[in-house]
């Protein structure tokens, strides 16, 4: 009695499995957005199985990600955890890095025929340092996978059904319907809207009764008011920038910086962007020595009562043209030798040199933006899945999500990381 129970056991076990193998085999999901994380979604979904429909409004898929790491595609980072994000729950983020970190992503990649190197700043790019490349990986696997890619179509509407979702899509100028039993958003926000992302579906997720935080421009470049830093137009330095509204502190970044006709450009302000608010009173604090404080004292006290020009100092840490507008703007001639320059006017440059403070306007469009923060608030997911916690059978995606990580492939791997568990999810591997 007791062999024969076991074996009862079994066979209902391995019926199950049986069962689960053929559901997923029949599970019809439809992707919309075929960027990062969409690809990402579509494949893992069909890797598992499932019929899987892929929409994507462009001509072609990974349109936007030709563009990122200046065409050469920054994938992901060696640094990447919860702080190098802004989002409404670093714990829910944390979650969901540890389930998906650089090395699933590496073997994901790999997969389909993606190596990465890493550079000496932990910046991961792909071997052969271009974004066509990788898109042209994608697209073999997704055809390889057999997923129905669907171009040049623009997803209308999502309705829940009785078994499952009705997706409306306009198609050749005509409006068609499709019946699908679960659904990933990876439609992307409202950033480059030239190259397809123009937040359309954020309506139809608000019809669905999910809250959509209004959407903004992040890693935008900053709109600036230079005074007398707007001869250094074109110049480029790597600072510390500290955000301010008022004697309040938002925030810090360190890294490149582009001084430009109409502001600053590059990484350093970039990471800021989202924290300027409409107050009007926001300044802009740069530390021109933050990337080589100790040498600059060091040089500073050794050469402090020689006859050494104060031009020949700062010539040792910026272009000469650099040095000679520093000095302009304290009316400090640069042939002064150092033993003579008065100590408050010694201190007056350092401080300017570590201080020098901005008067910031804006930040420029979503057109300049690299990406846009708003969208779904990420504790209206799961974390593990990224299925919707009140729509079952939904799950959201990349910048669909309110989620903005710092400049140097935190944004791509989230892309990744959260397309990649909801089509594992969606396909029921979970």
């Amino acid at each position: 009695m007791c062999e024969s129970a076991h074996l009862r056991r079994w066979v209902i076990l391995v019926g199950s499995i049986i069962s689960i193998i053929k559901y997923n085999s029949s599970m019809t999901i439809a992707v919309i957005g075929a960027g990062a994380s969409g690809m990402a979604a579509a494949l893992q979904a069909a890797w598992q199985g499932a019929s899987v429909t892929l929409f994507e409004r462009n001509p072609v898929v990974g349109k936007k990600l030709l563009v990122t790491g200046s065409g050469h595609c920054n994938l992901t980072n060696d640094a990447v955890c919860s702080s190098k994000y802004t989002c409404a729950d670093p714990v829910w983020l944390e979650n969901l890095l540890d389930r998906y970190d650089i090395g699933d992503l590496r073997e994901m990649l790999a997969k389909i025929g993606i190596l990465i190197h890493e550079t000496s700043d932990g910046w991961y790019y792909p071997l052969s340092n271009s974004a066509q490349s990788v898109v042209e990986a994608f697209s073999f696997a997704l055809n390889l996978a057999g997923v129905k890619v669907v171009t040049q179509t623009q997803v209308v509407s999502i309705k829940t059904g009785t078994q499952g979702f009705i997706i409306g899509y306009n198609c050749d100028g005509k409006l068609q319907e499709v019946r699908i039993e679960r659904v990933v958003v990876s439609a992307g926000g409202t950033a480059y809207p030239a190259l397809g992302s123009k937040g359309e579906l954020f309506p139809v997720l608000e019809e669905l009764g999910l809250t959509v935080l209004p959407k903004r421009p992040a890693l935008a470049p900053v709109v600036a008011d230079l005074g007398n830093l707007r001869a250094l137009k074109g110049m480029r330095l790597d600072v510390e920038a500290t955000l301010w509204s008022g004697n309040t502190y938002l925030g810090s970044s360190k890294g490149n910086l582009i001084f430009t006709e109409w502001g600053l450009n590059g990484p350093a302000v970039m990471d800021l962007s989202q924290l300027v608010d409409s107050s009007g009173e926001n300044e802009l604090s740069l530390n021109l020595l933050a990337f080589f404080q100790e040498e600059f004292d060091q040089l500073l006290a050794k050469k402090r009562k020689s006859v050494m020009p104060v031009k020949i100092l700062l010539d040792a840490f910026f272009a000469p043209k650099v040095a000679d507008i520093l000095l302009h703007c304290i009316d400090l001639a640069g042939n002064t030798p150092l033993n003579q320059v008065e100590d408050e006017k010694l201190e007056h440059l350092v401080s300017q040199l570590k201080g020098t403070r901005l008067h910031i306007k804006g930040v420029r469009g979503f057109e300049y933006c690299q990406l846009s923060a708003g969208g779904v608030p990420v504790n209206e997911v799961d974390p593990q899945t990224l299925e919707s916690r009140q729509i079952k059978g939904l799950y959201l995606t990349g910048e669909t999500l309110d989620v903005v990580g710092l400049c140097g492939g935190y944004n791509l791997h989230f892309a990744f990381a959260s397309g990649a568990l909801a089509g594992k999810a969606a396909a029921g591997s979970m």
